[in-house]
């Protein structure tokens, strides 16, 4: 966004005089102090902007401020100090200055662009949407705009809108990536995974070697939902040859290996991560899982434990009391499963785990009961279902 200066409005024009003859002595029009000050406005203020968009915000806030002891309610220099500070990421301070502007130039369309840009920043999404209506009041077929509303429509969980918006934008450029990604967004936030796939498919249409990585993660992610993981491997991959330690791309791979129950395949991508965040609490545990799945229990016990040493887990101490329980610990399992239950007492896997363990113990009985005390919460759980249809005779 830039503001450029009225260079008619704001550069010095000389008055035209009469000659008066004085003899030798030769006069030349000097400016008066107004149109002086109009002049020095008019450079600080390209100064300024040029600043601005060479990043050199501490220098563009240097000229804005010169220009506001001269004016203390000039447009340019207000927006340009909000945009400079804006920036710097000082939100709350950019809406004094576009605020202040906006008192005294209402319906300035950078001030008021500039405004819902950092309440958009502060999550303030409601407000944000309110001041950009504002803006399509003066220009309403801004598609910078309008992909920025969609937006925040989408972050307030305003489906209907939000689409509405997005293809508002398609209907004025049929190609448009920012409406189409945020489509994809918004049909995956609202767990429409086929919808999704099919909006970032088509940003791969004519640019696949250079579509940005997220929309081949996005991609990824929604063929892990739909439980295609073949396809989503695909994906994960291409976004892995761009940047091998992508953090969505390393955990979408080890995951669709899991899902496809390759948890050998997985510990790579689970090591992997860990290479670089080796304090990852659920990563930790997620390996902890492939190393018991793959029954190497000593190594899983290392890695539930290393997550511990973080900070308490439920799937951690789940996974320990499981690996007591394939080691014919069963009481040691036992005992870590109710206080699991006490804590957690809504998590149906807890009681299926704990009535393996009395079936195990060979108290049939007590199994069924557990399972029962599950389903008097009035929660309904197809393998808690399935477990006691199992047992009752």
């Amino acid at each position: 966004m830039s503001n450029e200066i009225n260079e008619n409005n704001a550069m010095f024009n000389p008055k035209s005089t009469d000659a008066v003859n004085t003899g030798d002595q030769d006069f030349s029009p000097v400016p008066n102090s107004e149109d002086q000050e109009q002049l020095d406005i008019s450079n600080l203020s390209k100064k300024g902007y040029q600043y601005l968009k060479e990043n050199r915000t501490a220098d563009a806030i240097a000229c804005f401020s010169k220009i506001l002891e001269i004016d203390e309610n000039n447009n340019y220099a207000l927006v340009g100090m909000g945009d400079a500070t804006r920036k710097q990421g000082g939100f709350r301070n950019a809406v004094l200055y576009y605020q202040r502007c906006l008192s005294h130039h209402p319906g300035n369309n950078y001030a008021l662009f500039g405004l819902a840009d950092c309440y958009k920043a502060l999550n303030q999404f409601h407000t944000a949407i309110e001041i950009w209506e504002q803006y399509l009041l003066y220009d309403d077929k801004n598609i910078t705009v309008l992909t920025r509303v969609a937006d925040a429509y989408r972050k307030v969980r305003d489906y209907k809108r939000s689409k509405e918006v997005y293809l508002r934008v398609l209907e004025m450029e049929a190609q448009n990536p920012y409406a189409i990604i945020g489509l994809g967004h918004l049909h995956y936030d609202f767990k429409e995974y086929r919808e999704a796939l099919a909006y970032w498919e088509r940003m791969l249409e004519h640019n696949k070697d250079s579509v940005d990585i997220r929309v081949l993660t996005s991609i990824g992610n929604c063929h892990r939902k739909l439980k295609t993981f073949k396809g989503g491997i695909e994906y994960f991959q291409m976004a892995l040859k761009r940047e091998p330690y992508n953090f969505y791309a390393l955990f979408g791979l080890a995951d669709c290996f899991r899902g496809l129950n390759q948890q050998g395949r997985s510990l790579e991508y689970w090591n992997r991560i860990l290479e670089q965040d080796p304090r990852n609490k659920m990563i930790l545990t997620r390996a902890g899982d492939a190393y018991r799945t793959t029954n190497e229990l000593d190594k899983a016990i290392e890695y539930y434990q290393r997550a511990l040493n973080i900070e308490f887990d439920t799937y951690a101490v789940l996974g320990l009391a499981i690996v007591a329980k394939i080691q014919g610990r069963f009481d040691e399992a036992t005992a870590s499963l109710k206080r699991l239950i006490q804590q957690d007492p809504r998590n149906y896997r807890l009681y299926i785990e704990l009535a393996d363990c009395r079936l195990k113990k060979g108290d049939k009985r007590e199994a069924v009961e557990i399972l029962e005390e599950f389903q008097r919460q009035g929660i309904r759980n197809n393998a808690v279902n399935d477990l006691l249809d199992r047992l009752k005779p």
